[in-house]
């Protein structure tokens, strides 16, 4: 018989220790002739990315020397940190940023030690090379210098030829199958990839030089603004890619020659039109929501109301066939003839890499993040919501119409629990990053961790979010700070509204730019009793000052210059009346540590409850196992401090600054 306890003191199966041991984060799928690749990022091991290979018979082993981190930090936030090509695997060792060439279990640099970062390769066997983007650091305190640049993989002493400069940013570059043709992405300043870019395709001559280079798209803003990503050659004569060209959605394209009897000519042509995303915002990079089957079918993955779906689109016959998966997630999408292999997970699965025969149409799971069983009766399971919200196209406040806003509902949910009759759960709203990022309705322990203890949440893709098209993400546009807060107050009250939180014992959290919707929600607004920052930004001013070149001129588009203060939590510190915990990484380059520190300071001042938690070793996100776990169980005892409840297990504590007052 289930026990009756206040929401909150209830005792979990999902510890803290239990969710760092063993548990792994999945990325970055490769293959190799009949051998998978991806990279483990283990927490155990102090967040180190390991590539690992499964071979035919479903050996799975490490592929790269212990000592080795494998992980770029182009952009800080990396991706396509490594390329492997006949067993040898090419990949960028996160201590010093240097190439290196594995084979055999030893690995041994190509590139000289020199303040270069390297991402993004694709192998050219028959030149023996690698074309890859670079980004150069020598440059005495200014902006890196970002290229496309060759690399002789026998080792290349001046750290790579440049063969395409003069754009502030370069990404996907793609060899042709006849190795003829290259294909990459470009964007400048103030645009966000998936703002505008250009795609571009050149000649690959004999020594690896590009010739006869153009762009398939202008750069005319008159035109209007559209992106492109994920190309990728279906054949020597046909480029994919996807983009929201005239369609307001990242849907596949096919661009290339064809025969008109009278002669060839280049066609750009929508394969299936939908009201889904085939494609993601570049945020890392080597992405792929698709790939060939053959020439004439393509597996993708697609997202239709924030919830990933898969398909084989006959790109002949322009028809798309819809595949039954009990997958909510999928990323990193590559394919053979007879078999795919993607990243997936559901609502009640954790994140796998899965493989799926093409023949059979059956799944199956070649690895997963955690080995951890967890009874269904602690699982809560993920309710898709739609909300009114403010729209905020219109500029008179007092004539603008309701939209609406979409979230993923999380019940307390624990068989050995239940709540005193009448009370309602404290609600934790969680802000996912970017902002133009999304959260899915999978199954996370993380999630768990709060709902099997009584706790309800919410977890928003507000607007700016991706999932719903490029309308819904321009929401944000100019608006960050008021639509994401304003999405959140929302979804809050609503649940409310639903008899599902507790008025009184609402608490937003969010790391990043979820971190500065947190304390611009705690700042500006007067619904949410309590908070929790994680790397959040408190001052756009300095952020603008002292953040990395990707995101350097991200808020332009996000806030106008001259209401860099009205939007600013910092400046606003006299209408926060919330106790806030802020968790913050010391080596952080994206949001330095003085976002956290001025706020903290800030609140000590004010007399306000104040708790700040920091980690020496960590930068963006928390990587190591004891930090993870330090955040979960601190942010825990914050909140029982704060609304006076027991917890069911001991935790360290955290010092609460004037928590008395």
């Amino acid at each position: 018989m289930s026990k009756t306890a206040p929401y909150g003191s209830w005792k979990s199966p999902v510890t803290s220790d239990l969710i760092v041991a063993g548990s792994i984060r999945l990325s970055e799928i490769q293959l190799d002739s009949e051998d998978v690749y991806w990279i483990e990022g283990r927490a155990a091991e102090k967040g180190r990315s390991v590539i690992v290979r499964c071979t035919p018979d479903g050996k799975i082993t490490d592929a790269i020397p212990a000592e080795f981190n494998a992980r770029t930090r182009v952009h800080e936030y990396g991706g396509g940190s490594y390329a492997v090509k006949d067993g040898v695997i090419y990949f960028v060792n996160f201590a010093d940023q240097r190439i290196y060439c594995a084979k055999n279990h030893e690995a041994k640099p190509i590139t000289p030690e020199q303040p270069f970062r390297f991402a993004d390769g694709v192998i050219d066997s028959t030149r023996n090379l690698m074309f890859c983007v670079r980004e150069d650091h020598r440059t005495d305190g200014a902006e890196a210098i970002n290229t496309l640049v060759k690399i002789d993989l026998n080792g290349d002493e001046a750290g790579g030829t440049v063969i395409a400069s003069g754009r502030d940013f370069y990404a996907s570059p793609r060899l042709s199958t006849d190795g003829k043709k290259l294909a990459w992405i470009t964007w400048d300043h103030p645009d966000m990839p998936w703002d505008r870019s250009l795609l571009w395709i050149a000649e690959v001559a004999r020594d690896g030089s590009l010739t006869n280079a153009h762009s398939m798209n202008t750069d005319d803003k008159s035109l209007g603004a559209f992106s492109i990503c994920q190309p990728e050659w279906a054949t020597s004569d046909y480029l994919f890619f996807a983009s929201d060209y005239t369609t307001n959605w990242w849907n596949l394209v096919r661009y290339g020659l064809q025969n008109y009897g009278d002669g060839t000519v280049y066609i750009v042509e929508h394969l299936y039109p939908l009201e889904a995303e085939f494609a993601v915002p570049p945020w890392v990079f080597h992405q792929s929501q698709y790939a060939f089957i053959d020439e004439t079918h393509v597996i993708c993955a697609y997202i239709e109301k924030g919830i990933c779906k898969l398909g084989i689109l006959n790109t002949k016959k322009k028809q798309l066939e819809k595949i039954a998966t009990p997958y909510t997630m999928i990323s990193s999408v590559r394919a053979t003839a007879t078999k795919a292999y993607f990243i997936a997970a559901s609502a009640t699965e954790s994140t796998a890499v899965i493989e799926f025969d093409l023949a059979t149409r059956e799944f199956s799971v070649l690895r997963k993040s955690t080995d951890l069983t967890i009874d269904p009766g602690y699982i809560s399971v993920p309710q898709p919501i739609e909300f009114p919200t403010t729209d905020h196209k219109l500029p008179t406040p007092d004539h603008r119409p309701p939209t609406t806003a979409h979230a993923f509902y999380y019940p307390p949910t624990n068989q050995d629990f239940t709540a005193p009759e009448g009370e309602l759960p404290p609600l934790i709203v969680e802000i996912h990053g970017g902002p133009t990022s999304q959260t899915y309705p999978i199954f996370s322990l993380g999630h768990q961790y709060w709902t099997s203890r009584g706790f309800a949440v919410l977890d928003v893709n507000y607007g700016g979010s991706t999932g719903y098209g490029r309308e819904y993400r321009e929401r944000l546009r100019n608006n960050w700070g008021v639509v994401d807060v304003d999405d959140c107050v929302n979804g809050a009250k609503y649940l409310v509204e639903q008899g599902l939180a507790d008025p009184k014992r609402l608490c937003i959290t969010g790391g990043s730019a979820g971190g500065y919707t947190t304390l611009a929600a705690l700042t500006f607004r007067d619904v949410f009793a309590a908070g929790a920052s994680h790397y959040g930004v408190s001052d756009l001013q300095a952020l603008d000052e002292d953040t990395h070149k990707f995101e350097s001129r991200y808020t332009f588009g996000l806030v106008p210059k001259e209401l860099y203060n009205e939007r600013s939590p910092l400046h606003h510190t006299d209408k926060l009346n919330a106790p806030v915990i802020f968790f913050q990484g010391l080596e952080d380059k994206i949001v330095l540590p003085n976002q956290a520190e001025m706020m903290v300071e800030a609140l000590r001042k004010k007399g306000l409850p104040v708790a700040y938690v920091t980690f020496a070793e960590e930068g963006h996100g928390f990587r190591q196992a004891a930090n993870i776990k330090r955040a979960l169980d601190g942010e825990l005892y914050f909140y029982a401090r704060v609304f006076g409840f027991e917890l069911a297990d001991e935790v360290e504590p955290v010092m609460i600054e004037n928590l008395e007052l």
